[in-house]
């Protein structure tokens, strides 16, 4: 059960709808970016940690003394809300549900602001009952654009003092070992046809909806929203706005920019996909707009070390242009990779081991499927920032949280989100 501090702590965050915004006077993301991290740190502050922002962009709190720092790297800022929710999603709503006890429903909870408060806790925790680690000092770092484009983190790895070793619970466990590559390309043309679409609220989401209008006809479609790392959990809405048109005997010729995107679809799982162990290639058509200025499509590929990923852009600019379309490169991460075989991963390792069998929904069969490192198409902090690793913070065999409607997290398993980080500080304090 949670504390009541817990509780109010995690409604006061929650409630900051931290969207990334247009930049004002010290908020370069956005007023309700910059109000969501200083809620955090005031109330941190007046808990007895040292609190710190670096260039209004990422802020810290920190206990404990030493020049060794360990850190736990967060992020506040949190995707725009799509259809389908039960509940008000900038409002903590406590459920209690049949399988899983008290369930806890809010944007956010998973991706990133209930790891963030979980870190919180963890060291609020370790503070209040005298376990200060000796020799060593705990920093939370809390981001506040990661679902933009991490510039918060970079300028913090550029600005801020680097962790020794850190963990970002924004993943899933086991322990992430490599991390695909993230590309985003723009693909646009003129508006020959005078028409107008929408669809999807951004590239790395999986459209829940879609329309447009042809001669004074509107089409529209409703999908399902996902993470852009894992396309197959939604059901793309721009996709099936394609297929809605063709069925009306539109001839999406006439529309290129949506027989390209439909086409590519369409071939991509036969053409381009790959089945090492570092993971799929995948793709998202996360955007769609047309207007008098032209017509344009984002998509989001997460591309595995083994690809290469200059060659998938050429493939995809050739391709573009047999519709008579221009490809812009908007965002090219490359793949993470880390010594599966470290000591710090081992440790990592153990603590999952204690601790997985207790989550929800765990069956025996899971311990040898989820115990070992893995791969994953997610990107984190840990390839901006060095020395950091993704450790959590759902457990691989429930159902993706992140970017959803409903996001929720029973409230069992937010508990052992902190007592998983408080054993995270513990030792790596200790570790040599």
């Amino acid at each position: 059960m949670l504390t009541a501090f817990q509780k109010n702590f995690l409604e006061k965050i929650i409630s900051v709808p931290s969207v990334g915004g247009k930049p004002e006077e010290n908020a370069p993301y956005g007023k309700k970016a910059r109000e969501v991290l200083d809620a955090f740190l005031e109330e941190a502050c007046k808990q007895g940690f040292r609190t710190g922002t670096v260039g209004d962009r990422a802020g810290w709190v920190e206990f404990g003394t030493g020049k060794k720092l360990i850190g736990i790297i967060c992020h506040l800022d949190v995707v725009p809300v799509s259809e389908g929710w039960n509940s008000n999603p900038f409002a903590l709503t406590i459920v209690k549900e049949e399988t899983d006890g008290e369930v806890m429903y809010a944007r956010g909870i998973v991706d990133d602001k209930g790891p963030a408060c979980a870190g919180f806790f963890a060291m609020k925790e370790l503070l209040d009952t005298g376990r200060i680690p000796e020799n060593c000092r705990v920093r939370l770092i809390l981001g506040t654009d990661e679902e933009r484009s991490c510039s918060c983190i970079r300028y913090y790895a550029a600005h801020g003092e680097i962790p020794d070793f850190a963990i970002t619970p924004d993943s899933v466990f086991p322990v992430i070992y490599s991390e695909k590559g993230i590309l985003q390309l723009k693909v646009y043309g003129e508006n020959q046809n005078g028409w107008k679409a929408d669809g999807g609220s951004a590239v790395n989401i999986v459209p829940n909806s879609a329309c447009c209008f042809i001669n004074g006809k509107e089409f529209s479609a409703v999908g399902r929203a996902a993470h852009a790392s894992k396309p197959e959990l939604g059901i793309n809405a721009i996709i099936l706005l394609a297929d809605a048109m063709e069925k009306d005997g539109i001839n999406l010729e006439d529309y290129p920019v949506m027989k390209f995107v439909k086409d590519l679809h369409e071939a991509f799982p036969k053409g381009i996909q790959d089945g090492e162990e570092a993971g799929r290639l995948t793709l998202n058509v996360g955007m769609l707009h047309a207007d008098q200025d032209g017509c344009e499509a984002r998509i989001d590929f997460r591309v595995p070390a083994s690809t290469d990923c200059n060659d998938l852009i050429n493939k995809i600019k050739e391709m573009a242009s047999g519709y008579g379309l221009e490809t812009e490169v908007t965002l090219h991460l490359p793949p993470l990779l880390k010594d599966r075989k470290s000591p710090e991963v081992r440790v990592l390792t153990d603590i999952w081991e204690r601790y997985m069998d207790q989550f929800t929904g765990f069956k025996e069969e899971y311990r040898k499927l989820h115990l070992q490192p893995k791969a994953v198409g997610v990107g984190t902090y840990a390839r901006h920032i060095p020395n950091t690793i993704a450790f959590g913070i759902q457990a691989p065999w429930q159902t993706d949280q992140c970017h959803q409607a409903n996001e929720h997290v029973a409230v069992s398993d937010f508990l052992l989100w902190t007592a998983i980080i408080k054993d995270f500080i513990e030792a790596f304090c200790k570790l040599k």
